[in-house]
């Protein structure tokens, strides 16, 4: 007997969005769906983002992601993709390629409410929604806000729940950006990749791991201070303490030791060779010091 393959049903909000500054490529979504994203999110650099949604078509991420490679337009690979889909009227799809240029699909079967938007750079959409009131308040959140690109994603999540959001409630949120040798180490493009899959409040947790994720990882907004005798007196005493140092080795030997804590930390990626050192290292330093040092 031959099985009818089922598309997962993913009702959500979502924006995909390009980062005029830096060229970045990003995706953010929420959902009353369990790990929505590890369905609706793609995103290759230098090449575009895809969003796919409603009754997801999972295929659209790979082939429009390919299309848009090829030379097409983001909403040449719209055409392209809901063409000869025979579920293109249940389907959503957002697109931005590499150049900005957005455009968005919502099918006339998706469930009400279903709709989109789309801006300068970026495109918003959604379905099962409390109305048309979500997608225009992700859209504002996005263009209003600033700082970082991510902040600016996240905060269009943020307007469209205040507005109502998934009419179902809330379940799981992701985000994803892209940046050219932008991974971990340089090995890949995925420069942020962070889901909450189920919790209560999936966008509020959203936030605080990309705060965190920037503490960790984001050395384009490092403060750094210079390695004076001063303070590298201060850092031997640390890193003594926290058993990293002896307390005679010479100060050829703190630069190691520090490895090695920033290493165990998983502050590898802030360690500097330019005679500077990144503050979240020190006060992630001066922290755990001065924990040792109550516990004595």
């Amino acid at each position: 007997m031959q099985r009818t393959r089922v598309e997962p049903l993913v009702n959500t909000f979502s924006i995909v969005a390009r980062d005029p500054e830096t060229g970045d490529l990003g995706i953010a979504v929420e959902s009353k769906f369990l790990a929505v994203g590890a369905v609706v999110p793609w995103a290759r650099a230098g090449v575009g983002a895809v969003a796919t949604q409603a009754w997801a078509n999972v295929t659209y991420g790979r082939r429009g992601l390919d299309l848009l490679a090829s030379g097409m337009s983001a909403d040449e690979a719209v055409t392209e993709l809901t063409r000869d889909d025979d579920g293109r009227t249940r389907r959503q799809v957002g697109i931005v390629d590499a150049q900005g240029r957005a455009a968005s699909f919502t099918g006339e079967e998706c469930n009400a409410w279903a709709g989109g938007v789309v801006g300068e750079g970026f495109c918003c959409q959604g379905n099962i929604l409390v109305g048309p009131d979500v997608v225009d308040a992700m859209a504002d959140g996005y263009r209003t806000t600033s700082g970082s690109f991510a902040h600016r994603l996240l905060a269009a999540l943020e307007g469209g729940q205040a507005a109502g959001g998934d009419s179902r409630g809330q379940q799981s949120a992701a985000i994803l950006v892209v940046r050219a040798s932008g991974g971990y180490g340089g090995g890949s493009d995925r420069y942020i990749d962070l889901r909450i899959d189920d919790h209560p409040q999936p966008i509020e947790e959203l936030r605080r791991l990309v705060m965190l994720h920037r503490v960790y990882f984001r050395k384009d907004e490092a403060d750094l201070v210079p390695l004076d005798s001063a303070l590298l007196s201060t850092l031997r005493g640390q890193l003594a303490a926290l058993g990293y140092l002896g307390s005679a080795e010479d100060d050829t030997s703190i630069g190691a030791a520090l490895a090695r804590f920033a290493g165990r930390e998983n502050l590898e990626e802030r360690l500097r060779g330019d005679g500077q050192i990144d503050t979240v290292i020190l006060e992630h330093l001066r922290a755990r010091a001065a924990a040792a040092e109550t516990e004595q």
